[in-house]
């Protein structure tokens, strides 16, 4: 069966990553794009996104252009915000069935994954999670080689 490697990003890191994942792979490919955008102002976001995840709160998504209940094998993707996936991706990962999916996360990140990695076995409950694969950033500056990314994906059957 296909896989699909689904992200969110919002400074385009995480789906540079996705972009080259899913190509390699020759997977389907789908951003999760919320339906009210976020603040280009800097401070504004920073706290914004740091109150989103602390409540815990889930934005409104656009449509999705694959359904991923349809797949076995799923590579999600999402940058750290406040030590934990964004805000979208658990409202992406509310909307699915992972009972019996194989799940490959991965973020992006610039200081660390927090509590990143126990946050997707917790919400993917069902599904076999493999260990995070993590990109470091520095601003738009990839620091992970592309190498490690290679021989992350070489590993995904």
């Amino acid at each position: 069966m296909k896989k699909l490697v689904v992200f969110y990003s919002l400074s385009g890191n995480t789906r540079a990553v996705a972009r080259r994942i899913a190509r390699s792979l020759r997977a389907d490919l789908m951003e999760i794009r919320t339906v009210k955008s976020y603040p280009d102002d800097y401070d504004v976001l920073l706290s914004l996104g740091q109150k989103e995840v602390r409540s815990g709160y889930m934005p409104q998504l656009e449509a999705l252009a694959f359904d991923a209940n349809k797949y076995d094998t799923i590579l999600l993707g999402t940058p750290v915000w406040w030590s934990s996936y964004a805000p979208a991706v658990k409202k992406f990962m509310s909307c699915v069935k992972w009972k019996g999916k194989k799940v490959y996360p991965f973020a992006t990140y610039d200081s660390d994954l927090g509590h990143t990695p126990s946050d997707f076995r917790k919400a993917l409950r069902g599904a076999q999670v493999e260990p995070i694969f993590a990109v470091k950033f520095e601003g738009g500056t990839q620091l992970t080689p592309s190498a490690d990314v290679k021989a992350w994906v070489a590993q995904i059957q």
